[in-house]
């Protein structure tokens, strides 16, 4: 059984730097107009490792491009996913966050602070291997997100118990 990897930084740049250096021949192939903020907005998605929210994006976006809307932001996001170039990640019923991974990964999410972080582990892969349907569903994919306490959450657990 292999050990389970968190994607490090030193990964997630490289695969930015692929997934970017690509993204305007993938947007032609499919019909769509490449323009600054939609660049600019991918590149901040496939930036971070936090798997940030819209408004997270939008602050990021905004230096560059002052007039830039959240408006425009959400909807270029939500671009992103249909088109397969980011996915639509909701954790623990927490508002939408978006990941610019779209590479078959899981993901580790901290039940404090809400931290989410990509995730391999060899055996969720084979979950429903060889499977076409689940009852009366149609297989696309499968994507488990695993519940936890990050580190940082674990190690302020007791001093906040002796606070009280």
């Amino acid at each position: 059984m292999e050990r389970p990897t968190l994607l490090t930084d030193k990964w997630r740049a490289g695969y930015a730097a692929e997934r970017l250096a690509d993204f305007t021949a993938r947007c032609r192939a499919r019909g769509l107009a490449i323009t600054p903020q939609r660049v600019a907005v991918m590149r901040a998605l496939v930036n971070s490792g936090e798997h940030p929210r819209a408004e997270t994006v939008f602050a990021a976006v905004r230096g560059e491009y002052p007039n830039i809307s959240l408006a425009t932001v959400h909807r270029t996001l939500q671009t992103l996913c249909a088109i397969g170039e980011a996915r639509k990640v909701a954790p623990l019923h927490d508002s939408a966050r978006y990941d610019g991974n779209t590479a078959p990964h899981h993901h580790v999410v901290c039940v404090r602070c809400r931290k989410i972080r990509d995730i391999e582990v060899a055996e969720f892969n084979d979950l429903l291997h060889g499977r076409q349907t689940l009852g009366d569903f149609q297989l696309l994919g499968c994507s488990v997100e695993i519940h936890a306490l990050c580190r940082d959450c674990r190690e302020a657990a007791p001093k906040e118990a002796t606070t009280r």
